[in-house]
């Protein structure tokens, strides 16, 4: 025995010093934050029924991220917990379930590295698979992002093949997302979305959500039918919790001096379905449950493709622009033949602290005189709509989007001081209907459906702590109700919504 634990000892000792002459060049970051958002709610998202009061709460995200490098190899993880303060008691049980999630969990294994002399044989700069749980952020995040304002954030479970040479980046991701691994498990079929664990009937009593089924809602929260059409035929991939069943990408970049051209081809397809009911069995007899039920063959596949440019026009690199286009077609997620696109063109100057940007955001939509059976509504993919359309996201975020599409013109102005510590800014956005919407008379309503202004300051405490505070107001007109599906004179026409969000982010650096 003793001759044994003396191996063991033996074999232990020599495979710490291999490791530890390993990874002499290796290194861990592990990253903390504690980012707490306080907000009053009078109006954000979309028009407050005239009924009902201001909403206030504190939101947290606390969030570790580890991450590890060596010349061969990169891994992440990144653990987060995000609730409301007094979401729970202040002694939970185990019914109350599992808040943690995992946010990231991937692995980038290098293959080839120029910079490194590790690698004897190089023909490119860079090149490298990754796998796992990830962020996929690209350009300004428009299309592909990480929804990082979000406390939850956006992530995908993807492999991504990265390529870096000279001026020119190529990325390759592909994804295959599955509901179960059971032996008997039929098939593939996907239900594409997180479901609340109950839901109410067509008679408004509350049960359980049937396995597989997307259930239909009314305006009262019921299963329905129909549904509401706010929610069921609105563009939902980005901010109404529908998944892709798989998706597959290729982004390429190519740097010109002081001018980056960059193009995405990108295909999601989604699972078909059938619309199907359940019954349920009550004291007062017999309701339903009305729902999408996805265990049909085949996938609804949706093709994206644009380029987007970005130049700095003088030496000073005081002035710049920005411009790009984006076609959407194939079938959209219900199968409707879809034909659409969106565009963008900004110009921002630059002058000592103050720097002015105009700029014009288009997105294509329905025009509900055409007898057209082509969806043409553009769907702004997995993105960061919060930066583009409005702090107060009234526009392609979890409310839905006008079926008319979207007309965007926009000046902003922001001030940064000589060290960045301090940045305030003031935006407005000029929100008109790309096309037509009817009112309930069956005549057009006005394009114009508001003005929104938004600002927003930011203050570094310190290396750690940023404090950020954002005062934001819409003025609506009465088109808003119809584009956001709401009842004509129910709610108001003006909206305010103002927060403070507090973000700690400490590192620490192990070598």
């Amino acid at each position: 025995m003793k001759k044994k634990l003396k191996a063991l000892k033996s074999i232990t000792l020599l495979t710490l010093a291999v490791l530890s002459f390993y990874q002499a060049n290796a290194q861990l970051l592990v990253t903390g934050q504690i980012r707490t958002r306080t907000e009053y709610r009078n109006g954000v998202g979309t028009l407050k029924p005239a009924a009902n009061d201001a909403a206030f709460f504190t939101s947290q995200r606390s969030r570790l991220t580890f991450n590890y490098k060596t010349n061969r190899i990169i891994l992440q993880t990144s653990l987060q917990d995000v609730r409301l303060w007094g979401q729970d008691a202040s002694t939970i049980s185990n019914a109350d379930g599992n808040k943690l999630g995992l946010h990231e969990a991937w692995a980038e294994i290098i293959l080839a590295n120029k910079k490194d002399t590790s690698f004897k044989k190089s023909a490119v700069e860079y090149f490298a698979v990754k796998l796992g749980r990830q962020e996929l952020v690209y350009d300004d995040v428009r299309l592909l992002g990480n929804l990082d304002w979000l406390q939850q954030a956006r992530r995908h479970d993807a492999v991504v093949f990265k390529l870096l040479n000279k001026s020119l980046q190529l990325d390759a991701g592909f994804a295959f997302n599955q509901n179960s691994d059971v032996f008997n498990y039929n098939g593939t079929y996907y239900t594409p979305a997180n479901i609340s664990p109950f839901v109410k009937d067509s008679k408004g009593f509350l049960v359980a959500t049937p396995a597989g089924l997307i259930p239909l809602m009314n305006g009262t929260g019921n299963s329905s039918k129909t549904g509401n059409p706010a929610f069921v035929n609105a563009p939902s991939t980005n901010g109404m919790n529908q998944n892709y069943k798989a998706l597959q990408y290729l982004y390429a970049a190519k740097t010109f001096k002081n001018t980056k051209v960059s193009g995405l081809f990108l295909a999601d397809h989604f699972g078909k379905y059938i619309l199907d009911s359940v019954i349920t069995s009550t004291a007062s007899g017999n309701g339903y449950v009305y729902g999408r039920r996805f265990n049909q063959k085949g996938v609804n596949s949706r093709i994206t493709t644009g380029l987007l440019v970005s130049s700095l026009l003088d030496k000073k690199k005081t002035l710049s622009v920005t411009a790009g286009a984006y076609y959407q077609g194939g079938n959209d997620k219900d199968g409707n033949s879809l034909s659409a696109y969106t565009s963008t063109l900004t110009l921002s100057f630059t002058k000592k602290k103050f720097t002015y940007t105009l700029g014009w955001d288009y997105v294509s939509g329905n025009d509900a005189f055409s007898s057209s059976t082509t969806n043409h509504r553009f769907d702004p993919l997995y993105g960061t709509p919060h930066k583009f359309w409005g702090y107060m996201d009234y526009f392609y975020v979890g409310t839905g989007s006008p079926a008319g599409g979207l007309s965007d013109p926009f000046f902003k102005v922001k001030y940064s001081s000589k060290n960045k510590r301090f940045t305030t800014g003031l935006d407005y956005h000029y929100f008109c209907l790309a096309k037509d919407m009817k009112d309930v008379n069956g005549n057009a309503i006005k394009k114009y459906i508001g003005s929104e202004f938004d600002l927003v300051s930011s203050y570094a405490l310190n290396k750690i702590t940023n404090v950020e505070f954002g005062l934001c107001a819409m003025a609506a007109a009465k088109s808003m109700e119809y584009a956001k599906a709401i009842t004509p004179g129910t709610a108001k026409l003006t909206g305010l919504w103002s927060y403070v969000m507090i973000s700690i982010k400490p590192e620490f650096l192990f070598k």
